[in-house]
């Protein structure tokens, strides 16, 4: 069992009080980088889910217009 009076280092207490004084200037803006990161993420996603609907509605609109093209050809001889 360690003896109660003995002393920690101070170059020990100081490299610890260092290290937590870095962690705490360092977490706000950490955490804002993380939330600038995650809110362009999630509109780049938005962005390629519109793409992706644009181009299954162009799918669409050229198969009706096909069909309608053939209904067209078929009534006038």
């Amino acid at each position: 069992m360690p003896d109660p009076t003995m002393q920690v280092n101070p170059q020990i207490t100081d490299a610890v009080t260092q290290v937590n004084v870095k962690m705490l200037g360092e977490s706000p803006s950490e955490a804002l980088a993380i939330s600038h990161q995650l809110l362009s993420h999630a509109t780049s996603l938005a962005m390629q889910n519109a793409t992706h609907v644009q181009g299954g509605m162009q799918q669409v609109g050229n198969s009706a217009t096909s069909v309608i093209c053939g209904m067209i050809l078929k009534a006038h001889p």
